[in-house]
C-alpha cells in the first residue's frame, strides 16, 4: 500500500489560525512602526531642546506623534485580541 501522497491528502490548515497569524504579523509591524515613531519624536525633541526648536522640528515631532498614535492604537487592540484568542484556545484544548 505504498501510494504517493497527493496534494489532496495533506491536512488542511485551519483558516482561523492562518488569519490570526497574519493579524499577529501585522500587529508586530504596527507596534514596531508606532513605537519607532514615538522614539523618533523623542529624539527630535531632544535635538530641538539641545539646539534650536524650529517650527519644522516641532511639525516633525507632532507628525511623528500623530502618525505613531494612529498606527499604534489599533495594533495594541488587535494584539490583545490575538493573545486572548490564543489563550482561549489553549484553555479549551483547541490546537493553536
Amino acid at each position: 500500500m505504498d501510494e504517493a501522497v497527493g496534494v489532496n491528502s495533506l491536512p488542511k490548515a485551519d483558516p482561523v489560525l492562518e488569519r490570526r497569524a497574519q493579524i499577529q504579523r501585522l500587529v508586530d509591524i504596527g507596534q514596531r512602526v508606532g513605537y519607532g515613531l514615538f522614539g523618533l519624536a523623542i529624539v527630535l525633541f531632544a535635538v530641538g531642546f539641545i539646539g534650536e526648536l524650529t517650527s519644522v522640528l516641532v511639525t516633525a515631532i507632532i507628525v511623528c506623534l500623530v502618525v505613531g498614535s494612529i498606527i499604534l492604537a489599533p495594533a495594541i487592540v488587535f494584539g490583545y485580541g490575538v493573545k486572548a484568542a490564543n489563550r482561549d484556545d489553549r484553555e479549551h484544548g483547541r490546537p493553536t
